[in-house]
């Protein structure tokens, strides 16, 4: 452990089992609905009110964070605070448990989607989608809100739809890019307030160690998947090149996904919506859709095998970037233009989103005035009536077989 941990800065957090660390995000994992924002509420009524593992300044230095890194930002907190309570095995712990219960459903469904073959399944299935329809303009109109609430940002969002819409796949990974750079000249704020400094006890090397994996990863992955001609491989680059980029929030992910699996031929576009509809009612991380689609996908490994290359593909960049940054965040957030770079970054990211609300999702689901009607009725039940998502999507999806049946 002292290859990892600064014993100094350790000896300052009361110490717990990885079983007690697994316990505690079981129970959140099971519990956790509507979403990230929704999540950092639950780990702060159990981990720092109740059990009292770490003081509220520091639970919102962790999430100021990992809100400012790309990656699930609630795994990300969830595995910070399992670091600082039980080391290396704390985070893995905490990682697992919380992770766990939707893959496991998520995994589940999509080994049985051969039952909705007939016309009431398809029903089921049509429901989901409308759901994803509803759901992503939820998402849409949130972050637009809160990342792009001046003209500059805006513009950057408008661009990176463009930019999304013309240029194909290259084009997501392009508009972030140019998202950033655009912050760097557009986002400087005249008197930037720098984050708090949080002290982790993690290494300066084995921060370097974590930065280092994770750039090699991206450059070596697809060159080892090209060499060997290996699917385990190329699957793991997919997913892993999807969690690299995701700025923002969960929802993010949909698009970077819908580029590497079904543009690939892996998963179909009914399937990968339906999926991703699923995945709204069911608790814990929406990086968990990885494990369906890994599960689904066409070629080998799939199934189990397939779900669990996908799951630990998505969320392990995320964590090699938390890692890495930990030891100099002090010195990252007092840097503008970091910060001028992110709200570029985010700004694109909602213009991406933007993008995949219309194709693919619109353009699969939508097809007749019923279908609009359902969409727009979940939409206002999610934005206007705050209803939780897995009530949603439970109401949609009965109201879709019902139609069906009448």
């Amino acid at each position: 452990m002292a290859t990892v941990l600064d014993e100094d800065k350790a000896d300052r957090y009361s110490r717990r089992s990885a079983f007690e660390v697994f316990g505690a995000f079981l129970k959140l994992g099971l519990t956790s609905f509507g979403g990230p924002v929704a999540h950092l509420g639950y780990f702060r009524d159990e981990l720092v009110l109740r059990r009292k593992w770490i003081d509220e300044k520091r639970y919102a230095d962790i999430v100021a964070l990992c809100q400012f890194l790309p990656g699930p930002a609630s795994s990300q907190v969830g595995f910070a605070v399992g670091l600082m309570s039980g080391g290396v095995t704390g985070a893995l712990a905490a990682w697992i448990a919380f992770t766990l219960p939707s893959a496991m459903i998520l995994v589940v469904f999509a080994m049985a989607t051969t039952a909705f073959d007939g016309p009431t399944g398809q029903a089921l299935i049509h429901g989901l989608k409308l759901v994803a329809v509803a759901v992503v303009a939820q998402a849409v109109w949130g972050m637009a809100k809160s990342l792009t609430p001046d003209r500059p940002r805006a513009g950057i969002a408008l661009a990176a739809v463009f930019i999304v819409t013309f240029a194909g796949v290259f084009g997501q990974f392009a508009a972030i890019i140019l998202g950033a750079l655009a912050g760097l000249v557009l986002c400087r704020e005249s008197d930037p307030k720098p984050l708090r400094e949080i002290v982790f006890p993690v290494t300066k090397a084995v921060g370097i160690v974590c930065l280092v994996l994770f750039g090699l990863l991206l450059v070596v992955l697809p060159l080892l998947a090209s060499a060997t001609g290996s699917h385990s491989l190329d699957l793991f680059d997919s997913f892993y090149r999807s969690g690299s980029l995701v700025f923002g929030g969960g929802h993010v992910v949909l698009p970077l996904l819908q580029a590497e699996v079904v543009d690939s031929g892996w998963v179909s576009e009914g399937s990968f919506l339906a999926g991703y509809g699923v995945a709204q009612a069911v608790p814990g991380p929406l990086f968990t859709f990885a494990a369906y689609l890994g599960a689904a996908a066409g070629p080998t490994p799939n199934g189990l095998l397939g779900a669990t290359i996908a799951l630990v593909a998505i969320f392990l960049p995320g964590f090699l970037l938390l890692v890495g940054a930990l030891p100099f965040w002090g010195i990252l957030n007092r840097l503008p233009s970091a910060q001028a770079v992110m709200r570029g970054a985010n700004a694109a990211v909602v213009g991406v989103l933007g993008a995949a609300l219309y194709d693919p999702v619109w353009t699969s689901a939508v097809f007749t005035s019923t279908d609009f009607t359902l969409a727009l009725a979940g939409f206002l039940l999610l934005v206007v009536w705050k209803m939780p998502p897995w009530i949603v999507v439970l109401l949609m999806a009965g109201v879709a077989v019902l139609l069906q049946i009448l």
